[in-house]
């Protein structure tokens, strides 16, 4: 097996952390000696064992002159584990081949520097892109102090996500509602609207396929400018965290939303709008990396606008709901073809009966 392929091994093995190791990246990681796998592993749970020790300890002494494949460069800083550039030169490995550097301050090619100085052979850049996808939200948040945010969508044919009266359940099928649930159990948090809650009095929970709950809850984040969210919504009843997010401060309001387990904080905001920017840069500060929102027009459009958005995930089902329906976005202001916003879609498959179009915002 050539470079590539035991790198594409260390980026399947990195896939199984995805949903378990926020706010960590997902790692993989391989060692060969003489041609031969004597150790792999990935990282597997935040605070837990990095990939590149767990693969040392399956090694053990063989790990001594092997070849590591690894799709994150070794970390080189204490922090709740020990650095893992220090653990692959303790075990005398001769060569490292590192998919993508660091974005993190603490490390940003340090973790490189250390294994040369002591003589173990490095490459970088193998299949760069491939692990740079796999880790989107930590790398946005480490370059741009923000998370990585991904709008979910469903709509009709004709481009509509609501009838008129506001009637939404179900547009999509059973099969695109056990996708979203994956999606959520991958992100650091979802993040929804007022509105939604008082029309549709979501949980906005993270399920497996047999209706059980994920052992990870991803934060539940409700934009409520006003402070109208009843203490019984069903948000609040469910296991993690639920934050809401206010641009007033009241007492007594706030009090029986604390009660049933909600967290306020308020922020800057003008009228029903809450300072967008200013958000995602504090949920950076939390150590989100990934936002999912699932939201009605509004939010959506708003989030779009400010450039927030980084992807798009519609779900498009086989109907069409009319003229009068509400669309995916508010977007005022675009009158002209040039004022347009761009997509480039990445992908697009069947999931039951509907259609996944996975696109990006254009730069």
């Amino acid at each position: 097996m050539n470079d590539h392929e035991l790198m594409a091994r260390a980026l399947r093995l990195a896939r199984r952390g995805r949903c378990t190791t926020d706010p960590n990246p997902a790692v993989g990681c391989v060692i060969v000696n003489d041609g031969e796998i004597v150790g792999e592993g990935w990282h597997e749970r935040a605070g837990e064992a990095h990939a590149e020790v767990r693969a040392l300890q399956r090694a053990g002494t063989r790990a001594r002159g092997a070849t590591v494949y690894v799709t994150l460069e070794p970390c080189s800083h204490h922090g709740r584990t020990p650095p893992c550039s220090d653990a692959l030169i303790d075990a005398g490995v001769a060569r490292v081949v590192v998919a993508m550097s660091d974005p993190n301050p603490q490390v940003a090619g340090e973790g490189l520097r250390k294994l040369e100085a002591a003589g173990i052979e490095v490459v970088h850049g193998i299949m760069q892109e491939q692990a740079e996808d796999l880790n989107r939200g930590f790398i946005r948040r480490m370059r741009d102090d923000r998370p990585h945010v991904v709008c979910k969508l469903a709509m009709s044919m004709d481009g509509r996500t609501a009838m008129a009266s506001g009637e939404s359940r179900w547009i999509t099928s059973a099969a695109a509602r056990r996708d979203v649930h994956r999606l959520r159990a991958c992100s650091s948090a979802i993040m929804t609207g007022i509105g939604t809650v008082l029309a549709d009095d979501p949980a906005m929970t993270a399920r497996h396929e047999d209706g059980s709950l994920h052992d990870r809850q991803p934060l539940r984040i409700v934009l409520d400018p006003r402070l109208s969210t009843p203490p019984q919504a069903k948000i609040l009843r469910q296991p993690g965290r639920t934050l809401i997010i206010t641009a007033i401060r009241e007492p007594d309001v706030e009090h029986p939303l604390r009660e049933a387990g909600a967290e306020i904080l308020c922020m800057p905001g003008r009228g029903d709008f809450i300072d967008l920017a200013g958000l995602m840069e504090y949920l950076a500060t939390e150590e989100i990396n990934t936002v999912l929102l699932e939201t009605g027009a509004t939010l959506s459009g708003a989030m779009l606008q400010a450039g927030l958005i980084d992807e798009l995930i519609v779900y498009m089902a086989p109907h069409l709901m009319g003229h009068g329906a509400r669309a995916l976005f508010n977007l005022p202001g675009l009158e002209r073809m040039e004022q347009r916003i761009g997509l480039t879609i990445h992908d697009i498959r069947a999931i039951g009966d509907d259609w996944r179009i996975h696109a990006s915002i254009q730069e």
